[in-house]
């Protein structure tokens, strides 16, 4: 049985975490700008980045300490993206170094992510000296994961962290994450990162396979403005300490873990949509009858992508036409007079699209549903079996106003 938990990344046996202000960030110290996250033991691990052709140096660097699938822990910091910057690489290195004198560990063994700026200079000496000063920070707590989620944070108005627990081979498992990811986002994968813990014992393949699985259905179905980021990453760490047999193959232990990974993973998926940047609403877009699920994502991802269906529900307007709209330049053929479009949130359900054609509808009604925080666009296709459903948000003045200045 799968239940929501305390403890963030922390919440699986054996992972411990800390976050700290050490100065890459100079215009706040009140906020944390490096993170730690560590475990006791060597863990199976797996990571996927973003689809940019332009990525950062932690990326490279992460998917080189990869190779064998093997990790102990992850250093990461915000305020500077150490992307398309001069001594990248060697930076992100001294980075993995930093954190591998502390823990006792190679620095091949931790995983290193970054996040903010592009195309500025890290303040690596401010790390290396803030390290040492981390690590004893270091605890498996609420807490821990706490520091852990603010110190990623760039322009995210809320931490976001969630971790279940579940019964995989007869053993209580728990798996835990943080995330940071307010504005480029788009699918695939966003200005997102994202970092994963289990004391689940389960082969690095197997891990790698289930994170595929997970990021297709969760961070892969947000969008918040189109754009897709340098830095995006994901990572997952298993340490095998909650003592079930070990996942292998592809059987019910794993069914039973991807499932509990997913509903971890769409949570924090629709924390990142809710929380894009100055947004107002988080938009869930659900197509049914669609030919297939393929062709239901392709659709739901148009619609909550579209710049005019975003604004139409940052000013509560149920122009219900935005919405048929984004659908029809979406690359995917389907007949427009079999669509059926309604609108819902706490406040009720409105129908305003039958066959194509608009209905008579309460206008005041709408506007009231329209104005609740979390708003659904359902859409009905007559096509056949296929369904999914996306996430996003609406687009405010607020956006322009975050990254107009964001570099200055």
């Amino acid at each position: 049985m799968l239940t929501y938990i305390d403890g963030g990344v922390c919440a699986a046996k054996g992972f411990r975490s800390a976050g700290i202000h050490v100065g890459v960030k100079t215009h706040n110290v009140n906020k944390k700008d490096l993170a730690l996250i560590a475990s006791d033991v060597d863990c199976a691990a797996a990571a996927v980045f973003t689809t940019n052709v332009v990525k950062a140096a932690p990326i490279h660097v992460t998917k080189a300490h990869l190779a064998d699938g093997k990790a102990r822990a992850v250093i990461a910091n915000s305020g500077n993206a150490n992307a398309c910057a001069p001594q990248e690489e060697e930076n992100a290195e001294r980075m993995c170094a930093a954190a591998a004198k502390v823990i006792g560990c190679k620095p091949e063994d931790v995983l290193v992510c970054s996040t903010g700026v592009i195309g500025q200079t890290i303040k690596i000496d401010v790390i290396e000296e803030g390290v040492p000063k981390l690590f004893p920070l270091l605890e498996a707590s609420a807490a821990g994961s706490d520091a852990a989620a603010h110190a990623i944070m760039t322009t995210d108005t809320v931490k976001k962290e969630a971790a279940v627990e579940t019964t995989v081979g007869g053993k209580t498992v728990h798996i835990g994450g943080i995330a940071k990811g307010s504005g480029m986002i788009h699918p695939n994968m966003g200005t997102m990162l994202c970092f994963l813990t289990t004391d689940c014992a389960i082969s690095s393949a197997m891990i790698h396979e289930a994170l595929l699985e997970t990021a297709k259905v969760s961070f892969n179905r947000i969008s918040v403005d189109g754009d897709t980021s340098t830095n995006d990453t994901c990572l997952v760490l298993a340490n095998g300490l909650a003592g079930n047999p070990e996942i292998t193959e592809k059987n019910e232990d794993y069914v039973a873990f991807v499932e509990a990974l997913k509903a971890l993973c769409v949570s924090l998926a629709r924390m990142m949509a809710k929380d894009g940047e100055g947004a107002k609403h988080l938009i869930t877009c659900t197509v049914e009858g669609a030919k297939d699920e393929a062709q239901a994502e392709t659709i739901s991802k148009s619609v909550i992508s579209s710049t005019l269906t975003k604004a139409a529900i940052f000013g509560c307007d149920a122009n219900w036409g935005r919405v048929l709209c984004a659908m029809g330049y979406s690359g995917e053929q389907f007949d427009p007079e079999k669509v059926d479009v309604s609108f819902a949130s706490s406040a009720g359900s409105i129908a305003v699209c039958q066959q194509g054609r608009g209905l008579p509808f309460d206008e005041d009604l709408a506007k009231k549903i329209l104005t609740e925080s979390e708003v659904t666009i359902a859409i009905t296709m007559g096509e056949g079996n296929g369904s999914c459903t996306c996430w996003g948000c609406d687009i405010t003045y607020d956006y322009i106003k975050i990254n107009g200045d964001y570099r200055t």
